[in-house]
């Protein structure tokens, strides 16, 4: 090799740093890929996804979302739907359509779609014996005044939300509209179909 290329190449490798090939030592890798699996572990047990410690007894976001507080006619629906599951579903069923020999379907009810509410109000105060008839089918059976121990805003949410699910058409019912019935009614005993028909909606 003469003097020229000599030089050349000491002069090159002066100038331009050389590329060196290193490989990571794996336990790097592997350390790094622990501390991602406890970061991700970490994460998911103290981020706000669902936990049951935290919503017991709910079973998923969509029910605890169900309770969540409402406003307006949406908290109405909201507490009338839960005090007749509550006080009514188990006989009338959570769909309103009743059970056969035990109590007659709410849904699509001429009582419960009446242009009043008054009827309806006094059977939940009073309670109901005898023959009636819903939907062209004879119903004879005892209810007990399910509703006179509810407060008139719970009687309230309770009777709108009759009137207003299951494609019933009547209108809400206020606190006030049942007070005033109940104060009309007192404690009256139970009554029966011939007299509740007697009644002025």
């Amino acid at each position: 090799m003469n003097d020229e290329s000599k030089s050349s190449n000491s002069s090159r490798s002066d100038g331009e740093p050389e590329t060196v090939r290193s490989t990571t030592p794996i336990w790097i890798i592997l350390l790094t890929l622990m501390l991602l699996f406890l970061g991700s572990v970490y994460f998911d047990h103290h981020s706000g996804w669902f936990s049951s410690k935290v919503y017991s007894p709910y079973t998923s976001k969509d029910e605890v979302e169900l309770y969540q507080p409402k406003s307006g006619a949406a908290a109405q629906a909201a507490h009338g739907r839960q005090v007749y599951q509550f006080v009514c579903g188990a006989c009338h069923g959570v769909d309103g359509m009743g059970k056969p020999g035990q109590a007659p379907p709410l849904a699509g009810s001429e009582w419960v779609n009446a242009n009043g509410f008054h009827r309806l109000a006094q059977i939940l105060l009073n309670g109901l014996n005898g023959n009636l008839q819903v939907e062209g089918k004879d119903w004879n059976l005892n209810m007990a005044a399910m509703g006179a121990g509810l407060s008139d805003a719970d009687l309230a949410a309770v009777l709108t939300y009759i009137r207003t699910s299951w494609d019933n058409k009547a209108g809400a019912v206020t606190a006030d509209d049942v007070k005033a019935i109940r104060a009309a009614v007192g404690g009256h005993p139970s009554i029966s179909a011939a007299q509740l028909k007697t009644i002025p909606e």
